[in-house]
């Protein structure tokens, strides 16, 4: 079976990478082309590596594009984390056509950040699926689907890197012999059931101090690493990407203003909530590294009574 391999990062290396090491045959490689300064996409370093003909096209609606994939006479097109739109009619030109991965159990969760929303939202499980994508958002039937726990101290970067990650490359491999046996499914999605909660970006991850301790150490795990949950002090953002929550006994004794700073210690420091106090253990500035919030509070003289915004 002739197989193209689309995709980028990590991602997409690994899965041409596992393919090619089973002795699948892989054709060639589509990759995300590289903007000006930037450095080659790993997925192209490992095509060049194994010596497999590239394309990078900017757009899959040109003809010509269609001509030279056309000209490879794909079987299947295997697409690990490809952001760019494909065509429907793109999607079948392989004799068997593409399959794709995507980070939830869909149809839940569509679109680009379908592992930091489950977090977020206090979710308790995720997973992956691999589909049959068509001209839709992530509409198209379901070939198989994984799932995984999602831990109260879970991050976004220990579910996708732990589990989606090597869950999803194995999970590729499965869906390329369940087509090359005939027997991969093509599930119906319950569109009723869908859920789409767009781009998780830096305005989504503002913390509001008056919300409850739930939901601000949910947000700040979600956004661990990307893209960073945060505050402002004296008018300067300040990133956290580990926090504990400390809920409150009675949430009448909590005392204190919502995001006044309550205490200081050697690994951190602990703010107000409307339910109790978040213990904040890893900040960023702006201009710094990662640091322990400890760290951070005897750097600035962090005082107690000093109130995020």
């Amino acid at each position: 079976m002739r197989i193209v391999v689309h995709g980028q990062q990590a991602f997409g290396k690994a899965v041409l990478e596992a393919l090619l090491k089973r002795g699948d045959n892989v054709v060639a490689v589509y990759a995300a082309p590289e903007k000006a300064g930037q450095k080659a996409d790993p997925l192209k370093e490992a095509a060049i590596a194994a010596g497999l003909p590239i394309h990078q096209p900017e757009s899959y609606r040109k003809p010509e594009v269609w001509a030279e994939f056309k000209a490879l006479k794909p079987d299947l097109q295997v697409m690990a984390f490809v952001t760019l739109f494909v065509p429907e009619d793109f999607l079948n030109i392989p004799t068997k056509g593409s399959i794709q991965y995507h980070p939830s159990l869909l149809p839940k969760y569509r679109g680009p950040s379908a592992i930091n929303w489950p977090i977020i939202q206090g979710d308790t499980e995720t997973g992956l699926s691999i589909f049959w994508p068509d001209n839709g958002l992530d509409t198209g039937d379901v070939l198989l689907q994984k799932k995984t726990k999602i831990s109260p101290d879970d991050s976004l970067g220990s579910v996708y890197f732990d589990r989606l990650f090597p869950m999803g490359v194995e999970a590729m491999l499965e869906s390329v012999d369940l087509v090359k046996a005939g027997k991969a499914p093509r599930v119906k999605q319950d569109h009723g059931l869908a859920t789409y909660e767009g781009r998780c970006t830096a305005d989504n991850a503002r913390i509001d101090w008056g919300k409850p301790w739930k939901q601000i150490h949910n947000l700040i795990r979600g956004c661990n690493p990307a893209p960073g949950a945060w505050t402002t002090l004296s008018g300067q953002k300040l990133q956290i990407f580990e926090s504990k929550p400390l809920p409150a006994i009675d949430p009448k004794g909590i005392g204190g203003k919502m995001g006044e700073i309550a205490a200081v210690d050697a690994d951190g420091f602990t703010v107000v909530c409307a339910d109790g106090r978040i213990k904040v253990l890893r900040v960023k500035t702006a201009e710094g590294p990662k640091v322990s919030a400890g760290e951070f509070a005897a750097t600035t003289k962090l005082a107690i009574g000093t109130r995020f915004a």
